[in-house]
């Protein structure tokens, strides 16, 4: 795990602030062993800035709760929309069901496709760019669902009924054949190109 180098020293008052910072650009559940061996503050330290965060969140006699709620599952910290908003969040996203996808919605979707069940991390790597944002907003749709953990704890993606209903497909060996490894990042718009037919 790299660790900081040339970097001010990470003050106790500025650690929530910190937290914030990773929270919004982490693309996994963030574990406090790993950001401890990145800023080389204990992670019980780390833990207990989490649960603050989390408290204050939830609001209080003076300030209002947020939109979202952090949570900790396996001892690892996310944002998610609150629960009470989740719906409205999904149906603002979703839109209608013919909704068109966006292209890179499309390029995650058939990534997830053929090699679900698959990590945000692999994701990225195959496309090249950070899809952080692009599965967060598939899951609202209903494209895409989380399906165990994968490598280091990452967790896996999978695409849903719904998906497979959004393109005119029975199952998943409905999808367009492809050579015997799954296409590289040049050879996708043409698998786009197949699977944007099947959706017409």
């Amino acid at each position: 795990m790299p660790q900081l180098q040339d970097q001010p020293q990470i003050l106790p008052a500025d650690l929530l602030e910190l937290l914030e910072a990773i929270l919004m650009v982490a693309t996994e559940p963030v574990d406090p062993h790993d950001l401890s061996q990145v800023t080389g503050i204990e992670p019980e330290v780390i833990t207990e800035a989490f649960e603050e965060l989390r408290k204050e969140y939830e609001g209080s006699e003076s300030q209002r709760p947020r939109g979202f709620e952090l949570r900790s599952v396996n001892g690892k910290w996310r944002i998610y929309a609150r629960s009470k908003w989740y719906e409205v969040a999904r149906i603002f996203l979703s839109g209608t069901r013919n909704a068109r996808l966006s292209a890179a919605a499309l390029e995650t979707l058939a990534v997830v496709a053929y090699r679900q069940p698959i990590t945000r991390a692999q994701i990225s790597e195959i496309r090249g760019v950070n899809t952080d944002s692009v599965v967060r907003n598939l899951i609202l749709r209903g494209m895409l669902v989380e399906s165990g953990e994968g490598e280091n704890g990452a967790i896996n993606y999978c695409t849903t009924d719904l998906f497979l209903e959004s393109f005119g497909l029975k199952d998943l060996g409905e999808l367009p054949p492809l050579a015997p490894h799954y296409p590289t990042v040049e050879t996708l718009p043409e698998v786009l190109s197949e699977i944007e037919d099947l959706k017409r």
